[in-house]
């Protein structure tokens, strides 16, 4: 398994930083390596949601279809799968002063015979990052006015 994680501290709000990102349609204003999501579920994120998300790595364009298997005031995790990698992805929001603390984790496994290329690939995995963390920065900023 891969892990990509990274940790932004924002002055928005904690509870409003979790309503934005709770809501995984959002994920392709702020994720350059997530160009798209579509929310394929109807009514308020809840546990069962489904995502349509069309991920760019390493110069391709990969679908996965991702659902909500945990939700609290403030926490998410979803699950995102295809031919060839499930990808688990939560998110922490905690209150930091006026603002917030926001803890984003990948986790990504390959399936079949690239679970075997795993170790070679986490370079590549990590490489998005920063971008996606830079990302969410400049997105929870904009909402709080800075």
């Amino acid at each position: 398994m891969i892990t990509v994680a990274g940790t932004v501290s924002s002055p928005l709000g904690a509870e409003e930083a979790f309503t934005y990102l709770s809501a995984f349609e959002h994920t392709a204003e702020w994720d350059p390596g997530t160009p798209v999501v579509k929310k394929l579920s109807e009514g308020p994120v809840a546990v069962g949601h489904r995502y349509h998300a069309e991920a760019e790595f390493r110069g391709k364009r990969q679908t996965l279809i991702y659902e909500v298997v945990e939700l609290t005031g403030s926490h998410i995790k979803l699950r995102g799968e295809n031919k060839t990698v499930i990808s688990e992805d939560s998110i922490d929001v905690s209150p930091d002063g006026t603002g917030c603390t926001v803890q984003y984790t990948a986790e990504f496994q390959l399936k079949g015979a690239l679970k075997l290329i795993e170790p070679f690939m986490k370079p590549a995995f990590m490489s998005l990052r920063d971008p996606a963390m830079n990302g969410l920065k400049s997105a929870l900023d904009a909402r709080a006015g800075r």
